[in-house]
């Protein structure tokens, strides 16, 4: 069983992306998967209650199938950072307490890959003590950073590099997503920034998914492979 803590340069980096379409591309290898999103915000009521989208995409992607409950045991509505929707809700997320859940989940759900999803970038607090790195570190888990490919990312993702490192935490790999198609309209300019990021993250790029009109795990797995891994 293989499990990867997925992180991003930012919020709307394309994490959610990502992660789905690495879970339909090994589902595609006829193995088992799970998306896990533990706390997110932003959610909408549903008859099943409150259900946020990236995990409904994460849910859509886990074979055998899970109750929503599993992939996001936290969700909140309002569209801010999680410590202050889960204030506002009236609950502390601590760190202790998801890092048990999910070893829990791990241990009664085991898959051939499963890809537990952070909530914007690696410094996101999860509360006034703590914050989404923390958890995975409580984890001891490989992570993944998906780069949000726009101007800056080459100061965004060499930062979360270096502080996932600093954390003590293998960066296992790295996948592009471009958010801004201006930033890929010069190819020569798109290639120098791609070599840079593989030059400075020093960890395999697990690929580049292009601009997609229509986004969607089935057409984004075409750019990306787990080989690399």
């Amino acid at each position: 069983m293989s499990v990867y803590f997925v992180t991003g340069t930012n919020t709307d980096a394309g994490k959610t992306l990502v992660t789905s379409a690495l879970l339909y591309a090994v589902r595609q290898q006829q193995l088992s998967t799970l998306g896990l999103k533990p706390v997110a915000s932003g959610s909408e009521h549903t008859r099943q209650g409150l259900c946020n989208g990236d995990a409904l995409a994460l849910q859509q992607q886990s074979v055998p199938p899970v109750d929503y409950a599993t992939v996001n045991p936290f969700a909140f509505a309002p569209a801010i950072a999680p410590h202050l929707a889960a204030m506002e809700a009236g609950q502390t997320l601590e760190v202790s307490d998801l890092s048990r859940l999910l070893r829990e989940t791990l241990a009664q759900t085991p898959r051939d890959l499963t890809l537990i999803e952070g909530a914007g970038g690696w410094r996101v607090p999860l509360s006034e003590q703590a914050d989404f790195a923390d958890l995975a570190k409580a984890l001891e888990l490989p992570v993944i950073l998906v780069v949000g490919l726009t101007l800056g990312c080459l100061n965004h993702a060499r930062l979360t590099a270096e502080a996932i490192r600093a954390d003590g935490l293998v960066l296992a790999g790295w996948a592009g997503s471009v958010v801004d198609p201006a930033f890929a309209a010069n190819a020569d300019r798109f290639k120098a920034n791609i070599a840079h990021l593989n030059a400075k993250l020093a960890a395999p790029c697990l690929g580049i998914i292009p601009h997609l009109d229509a986004p969607s795990a089935a057409t984004a797995a075409l750019y990306l492979s787990l080989e690399p891994l």
